[in-house]
């Protein structure tokens, strides 16, 4: 079951996808979010701060990723592009959350919506982004392991369920007889 705050991600993944490529404004994209299926079992709030957020200072926050970029900016996906985007304004305007779940989730966002190894490419522009971003915050983790925040990790085999049929015993039917002759 998806979390309220990973919905939002995919929810600002798919509308900055669609910003990217028809150009449309804040304004008309959360008009037309708002009213999106599925919309009210996400964080709305989170949503909201991710699209605007990126859409505002996506000049800066291009910026700050061109370093980590193995490529020209243009060369990225639209996919990766819109992955990157959200977790770098994530590493920087959003303290709170732990760089680690950002990017995991930014990880799971382009496994389910990229490339084949477009998960592979964002892990590692975000891991170079995130030792200037959050220094201190990995500083910290390294000196308190106890302390710091550990990710989850998935399961790599599926848990299986079954479903045990009990039977009721019932027991065997006792007739006594006597053998005696009188």
């Amino acid at each position: 079951m998806k979390s309220a705050r990973r919905r939002s991600r995919e929810f600002a993944l798919q509308a900055l996808y669609q910003w990217q490529l028809a150009g449309q404004s804040l304004a008309y994209i959360e008009k037309q979010y708002s009213v999106a299926e599925g919309l009210e079992k996400a964080d709305a709030k989170l949503f909201s701060l991710l699209v605007s957020g990126v859409i505002k200072h996506h000049d800066s926050l291009q910026e700050q990723l061109a370093p980590s970029l193995d490529r020209v900016w243009n060369e990225v996906s639209p996919i990766e592009r819109a992955v990157l985007l959200i977790a770098a304004h994530e590493l920087s305007a959003m303290a709170d959350t732990p760089y680690r779940v950002i990017i995991n989730e930014a990880i799971e966002l382009a496994k389910s919506f990229g490339g084949t190894d477009g998960h592979k490419y964002v892990n590692g522009v975000l891991d170079k982004l995130a030792t200037q971003m959050r220094a201190g915050e990995i500083a910290y983790g390294a000196e308190n392991p106890e302390t710091a925040v550990k990710p989850r990790v998935a399961r790599k085999t599926p848990t299986v369920v079954t479903k045990v049929r009990r039977v009721a015993k019932v027991p065997a039917k006792v007739t006594t007889k006597s053998t005696t002759k009188v």
